[in-house]
């Protein structure tokens, strides 16, 4: 992930191309590992004086029964397990703005979405959402670009992601062998489509050790 200054200069990017809005929608966008969620939650504090909320794509995956009974569930992370309808509808209600908007967040331990889990506020002049797809050029994905203000993509190393995803499933209590068989034969199946298919984003934040 880029330093700390270079994130402050995106965030008084942001800030600066947010003046005189009164609701600013950025995308922050890249493949699993690639650090989204931590650079959303820096920028969000950098942020806060605007003030600005976070709103996580992942809190958009289906329930793990809608997914199993679509044969879907060892795919799970893929864009067809994601209620895109659901996304889009919440992200044109964030643009027009005026009004506190209860979103989903998706919690790890649980392994499943709460509904209504946060609130963006009315007066939350950025928001800053983090996803894989958001900036997927991929029917129906490729229709989303056009609500965000900014957009932010994180390139990182495949060798990275990879290291990366067999340490989270490791974290979650995986042997190795077992968490290597999940991040190589879903993940990265993941990281491949993310990468190899994406609009081209506003800023792109390039990896650094």
């Amino acid at each position: 992930m880029s330093g700390m200054s270079e994130i402050a200069q995106l965030a008084a990017k942001i800030f600066r191309k947010a003046s005189g809005r009164d609701r600013f929608l950025v995308a922050v966008a890249g493949a699993p590992g690639s650090g989204k969620s931590t650079l959303a939650a820096q920028l969000v504090e950098l942020l806060a004086e605007a003030p600005a909320a976070l709103v996580p794509m992942d809190g958009f995956h289906f329930d793990n029964q809608v997914i199993e009974r679509r044969g879907l569930l060892k795919r799970k992370g893929a864009p067809e397990t994601f209620d895109f309808d659901g996304l889009k509808a919440m992200l044109m209600r964030l643009r027009t703005g005026g009004a506190d908007v209860a979103v989903p967040v998706f919690d790890r331990t649980a392994d499943l979405a709460r509904a209504s889990a946060a609130i963006v506020a009315a007066n939350d002049r950025i928001v800053i959402v983090e996803g894989n797809y958001l900036l997927f050029d991929e029917a129906p994905w490729n229709t989303l670009t056009e609500l965000f203000d900014c957009t932010i993509f994180l390139d990182v190393p495949r060798g990275v992601l990879a290291h990366r995803l067999v340490q989270r499933w490791l974290d979650h209590g995986l042997p190795e062998a077992e968490a290597r068989e999940r991040a190589f034969s879903n993940d990265m199946v993941n990281v491949e489509r993310v990468v190899a298919s994406r609009r081209q984003p506003d800023v792109e934040v390039e990896y650094k050790e």
